[in-house]
């Protein structure tokens, strides 16, 4: 087991291996493996054989500045969505212990913790003062 180990790390030196953008690839892929269930179609067969063949090349590829420079146009792509998801998941973790309001004046969001009453807040970008119910 350990000689089998070895030899993929020996194997993978010098690939590029996986990034964000592969695990992307295959995310896809696999959703398409789901949808082909439903829709029976070659195009979706199609399909997938060529996502996981991409992402396949680019893990075994030698080139490491070019798929890095892909991964870098995904991550700039998607940059706007991955960072909206973020403070989704972070508002929603503290949806039980804190209430999010936007400012009046500006549009700032700012966290209160819940279970205080009426607060007066004041907005930390533009001194805006609103009461709200925490």
């Amino acid at each position: 087991m350990n000689n089998m180990r070895e030899k993929l790390i020996r194997f993978m030196q010098g690939r590029y291996g996986t990034d964000q953008f592969s695990r992307f690839l295959l995310g896809v892929a696999v959703a398409c493996l789901v949808l082909s269930l439903f829709i029976h179609s070659r195009i979706w067969s199609f399909l997938i054989l060529i996502l996981i063949v991409y992402c396949y090349f680019r893990m075994f590829s030698r080139n490491i500045q070019k798929r890095y420079a892909e991964n870098q146009k995904y991550l700039q792509l998607t940059g706007g969505i991955r960072r909206k998801w973020a403070v989704f998941l972070r508002d929603w973790k503290d949806r039980k212990t804190h209430r999010i309001y936007k400012c009046p004046g500006c549009g700032q969001k700012i966290r209160i913790p819940k279970g205080h009453g009426r607060v007066e807040i004041r907005c930390p970008r533009c001194r805006t003062q609103f009461v709200r119910k925490s």
